[in-house]
């Protein structure tokens, strides 16, 4: 049974990245029809996705990407968006808490799959269980995670090492990024010899092999959550997250490797 311990950070980090974060996306969501903060793993898939409603509609949407702590804080400081979509439920749950989410808006969008991945062709695919030798695969080499107290992939892949035994033998060799996306980016360039991403990510990039699938029932089941913040103004906001689960979309998220979370 794998449980979903607290959410941890350091202080003074988020402070500086949130700052960060704020000052690359407030100017273009304050210009946006629609302003829309989501995880970074949705940016393949919600890019399209956001062009069809636009083609559709003529509303135009401003995608602001990043990990999904870094942009719930965000919102949490006050940041200007509509439209808030986390990889996981800690997260929307905890600005739900704060009382920024419209009520009766949020929804449970996407399911996603947690894989390991190595640079194309430089590994043939495994088996993962607790007897899987990480150490040697890695071979002194690196593996790329995200934030592991902090961002939703990075949770999901410490706590299924963790619950494998395979965490406490590689946690030496970890290297940490602020985002999925940037973990795929440190294997597919040879920065990193593995990395623990999701199956839509290594969908993503040509670069990489998926060699490898966590099993399910060893981390918590991955949810996409979205919803509309109380401080929205583009009267469009509901709209588009209504869109988000409307056959067009669904096909779309389909096609990028994503699984339903609809009835």
């Amino acid at each position: 049974m794998v449980h979903w311990g607290m959410i941890q950070h350091d202080p003074g980090r988020s402070l500086i990245a949130a700052a960060l974060v704020w000052l690359a996306f407030s100017s273009a969501a304050l210009a946006a029809d629609v302003s829309v903060f989501a995880a970074a793993s949705l940016r393949d898939a919600l890019d399209e996705v956001a062009g069809k409603f636009t083609e559709e509609t003529g509303h135009n949407v401003t995608l602001s990407y990043a990990g999904s702590s870094a942009l719930a804080r965000q919102i949490s400081y006050g940041a200007p968006a509509d439209v808030f979509i986390s990889a996981n439920t800690a997260w929307m749950e905890d600005i739900e808490a704060r009382g920024l989410i419209a009520p009766g808006t949020r929804v449970d969008l996407l399911g996603n799959r947690l894989v390991l991945i190595a640079a194309l062709g430089r590994f043939d695919p495994i088996a993962l269980s607790g007897q899987t030798d990480l150490n040697t695969l890695l071979d002194g080499g690196k593996l790329a995670m995200a934030l592991v107290d902090a961002v939703p992939a990075g949770l999901y892949g410490k706590a299924s090492l963790l619950e494998l035994g395979l965490w406490a033998p590689i946690e030496k060799h970890v290297v940490q990024t602020d985002n999925v996306r940037a973990a795929l980016v440190l294997v597919s360039l040879g920065a990193a010899t593995l990395g623990v991403v999701y199956a839509t990510d290594a969908h993503a990039d040509a670069r990489v092999d998926q060699i490898a699938e966590f099993p399910a029932t060893s981390h918590p089941e991955i949810i996409y959550t979205a919803a509309r913040l109380k401080r929205a103004t583009a009267p469009q906001a509901q709209a588009f997250l209504d869109y988000l689960s409307n056959p067009t979309a669904d096909k779309i998220f389909e096609n990028r490797g994503f699984l339903s979370k609809g009835p």
